[in-house]
């Protein structure tokens, strides 16, 4: 599969996943909504930065610095649902998490499966949070 496939899918599961948690944040309490923010701000940061890394190898900089400008916004949109605690550690988590992406995949010797391998962690992710947003 071509990577601005994957990095679409990504970004279509991310928005489809953040309406639906959008109209049912009342039922989710804080505790729920800090483990949501953290998750989804690190995994788009973490497949943003390996797919962008493996994409264009000689960018590093600007590489690092939009992996982490998506971990960001991603994990600050999720975490303004709830509060600001929850904002500011989506906001952190999305921002390490960015920084450190390009690095690991700039080291990754079988990219290929590295990168199914962080889309099935991404899936169980979001099965994880469904089934914990459905009880709560």
């Amino acid at each position: 599969m071509p990577i601005w496939l994957f990095i679409y899918v990504d970004s279509c599961l991310f928005l489809i996943f953040y309406l639906y948690v959008r109209k049912i944040k009342k039922r989710i309490g804080f505790q729920l909504g800090m483990n949501i923010s953290i998750v989804m701000g690190g995994m788009m940061a973490m497949l943003s930065g390996v797919l962008f890394i493996l994409q264009f190898p000689f960018h590093f900089t600007s590489i690092t610095m939009l992996s982490a400008l998506i971990g960001m916004g991603s994990g600050a949109m999720y975490g303004k649902l709830f509060d600001y605690q929850t904002f500011v550690a989506g906001l952190t988590n999305g921002a390490i998490v960015g920084l450190m992406a390009p690095m690991i995949g700039t080291v990754v010797e079988m990219p290929g499966k590295f990168v199914w391998g962080l889309h099935i962690l991404f899936a169980i992710c979001m099965v994880v949070i469904l089934s914990s947003v459905i009880r709560s």
